[in-house]
């Protein structure tokens, strides 16, 4: 079939209008402050053989993974119209465990699934050994509820007796079932809009457009790779540690250009570690797309043509391919974050002048929970906590806000303090932890937390020892810190800690600034 341009850029949005629209029912429908609020969620249309068609502006460590949640579900599952299939198993395309993958096929009158749709929402807890399933564990099996691929919904009814199992196993039930429910509501939203699309034009052409978009996207992918000097470039960078006694754990990379093709070789970095910073393949592979997608100046589709001419190599058993059982609940939050940093650095070499300095490489992850005496009933929270973003030869890095693979918000004060025992006392922008340069660091956050009843805690941070670096002269922006309040004193926290909070404790986060770029100008005398 001969394809129109027009009419390719018609479907291009038409398919992100589709994965776009699942988000706001996702988001719309769900109970949790951390789906409601924050926006930790991902959705996205899949061709029938599971390459992703187009995704929404959501997660981008979500988005780059569940590709591989999605053709894993193909392999396993016969569908009928109706069916959905759960999961969140970090080792079978997943990130973390609470980060739960519900696959829709979209059979559009077809006796074959035509397309399929699929979203991916991070559950305030997901059972283990900690309130909030992010905890400094040393196995898979102390983060939460393992889920297989498992059919949860039949012919358009959810499994009563699965649903029951996931339910008995986690701290919060009913708000799980809620965000479970909107879940499933995305999902038939999406398969009901791809129905019409397809009403409309019909399958084949359909089919054959979203094909042609993922050519598309290889094209443009290849050109840019194509306009980039080839070479090899070197880069290295450390993770303080994973909070168990290893630190400065190594993450090397090697970029390779040739011609049209690129290869992204991390086999030298460190060995899995013992602690939770583990990152399976999948996030690994989710930060090289991000950053490829970063490099496309053009709007170009955002489908599974981008890596095709992109190899990516790891080890297994490294950090950034562990192996099962391996502990991996803030891989996916931390670990993707310096991968990030290190493609940029390595990339920096090839492209003087048009890459930025490092943002604050953590997502500041803090999970609380306990007893909510107000309400009668146990409660789970979970936030990550924006910081600065690194300067660019142009510009000043942006101030307080997400950057890299979370895409999230900070939970408003009023919603917080409105749906658990906790009071925000400081939230403010940490000024002065930017990195200096000829163009500054944007800076990072104060965020206070007082407890308002006995509160479980565990952080899951970054860049508390190695600070977000600059570049061309510019300075490092300023590290993190973690502090807990007591009885008015002050007591300084590791970047990754667990701690039983009394009523009145406060936890105080000030988050890093990102690096500067540019040697400052020197004062006048």
């Amino acid at each position: 079939m001969k394809v129109n341009p027009v009419l390719l850029q018609v479907f291009k949005n038409l398919y992100a209008s589709v994965a776009e629209e699942m988000g706001v029912t996702l988001n719309r429908t769900a109970f949790s402050p951390n789906i409601k609020e924050r926006r930790d969620y991902s959705c996205a249309v899949f061709a029938s053989d599971g390459q992703v068609v187009a995704q929404a502006a959501h997660i981008p460590v979500h988005l780059g993974s569940m590709p591989m949640s999605v053709k894993t579900v193909i392999e396993l599952f016969d569908f009928a119209e109706g069916d959905m299939v759960i999961l969140n198993n970090p080792f079978q395309g997943g990130t973390h465990l609470p980060d739960i993958t519900i696959v829709a096929p979209v059979f559009a009158g077809k006796d074959r699934p035509v397309f399929y749709v699929a979203n991916r929402a991070h559950h305030a807890d997901i059972g283990g050994i900690a309130a909030g399933s992010m905890p400094l564990s040393t196995s898979l099996y102390q983060e939460g509820l393992i889920i297989p691929p498992l059919k949860i919904m039949q012919a358009g009814e959810p499994d009563p007796q699965l649903l029951k199992l996931l339910l008995s196993n986690v701290r919060t039930p009913e708000e799980r079932q809620g965000d479970l429910a909107a879940q499933f509501m995305a999902n038939k939203t999406g398969i009901r809009r791809l129905q019409e699309l397809t009403e409309k034009y019909g399958c084949r052409v359909s089919e054959c457009y979203a094909n042609s978009l993922l050519d598309y996207s290889e094209t443009m992918t290849r050109v840019l790779i194509g306009s980039l000097p080839d070479g090899a470039y070197e880069f290295a960078d450390f993770l303080d540690g994973d909070g168990i006694g290893t630190t400065d754990i190594p993450i090397r990379l090697t970029v390779e250009i040739r011609g049209d093709s690129i290869n992204f070789d991390f086999r030298e970095s460190g060995d899995q570690v013992k602690g939770s910073i583990n990152a399976v393949y999948a996030v690994t592979v989710s930060a090289v797309l991000y950053v490829m997608r970063c490099l496309l100046a053009r709007d170009i589709p955002a489908n599974a043509g981008i890596l095709r001419p992109v190899r990516i190599l790891t080890r297994q058993g490294s950090i950034l391919d562990a192996a099962f059982p391996a502990a991996v609940a803030g891989g996916n939050v931390e670990t993707s974050q310096r991968v990030v940093d290190v493609i940029l650095g390595a990339l920096a070499q090839a492209l003087p002048g048009k890459i930025p300095a490092a943002s604050q490489g953590t997502m500041n992850n803090v999970t609380l929970g306990g007893f909510d005496h107000r309400r009668r009933c146990a409660f789970a929270y979970y936030e990550t906590i924006a910081g600065g973003s690194g300067a660019s030869a142009q510009n000043d890095g942006a101030s307080a806000v997400h950057t890299h693979m979370t895409n999230t918000l900070n939970t408003p004060v009023e919603a917080l303090e409105y749906s658990y025992p906790l009071l925000v006392t400081e939230y403010a922008v940490r000024r002065g932890s930017g990195g200096q340069g000829a163009h500054q660091g944007g800076d990072g956050i104060i965020r206070e937390i007082k407890m308002l009843a006995e509160t479980e805690l565990n952080v899951l941070t970054e860049r508390r020892k190695y600070r977000p670096y600059g570049l061309e002269g510019g300075e490092a922006g300023q590290a993190g810190c973690n502090v807990i309040i007591k009885n008015g004193q002050s007591q300084l926290r590791p970047g990754k800690f667990c701690e039983l909070l009394q009523k009145g404790d406060i936890l105080r986060i000030e988050t890093p600034g990102g690096g500067g770029y540019g040697k400052a100008p020197s004062a006048c005398l």
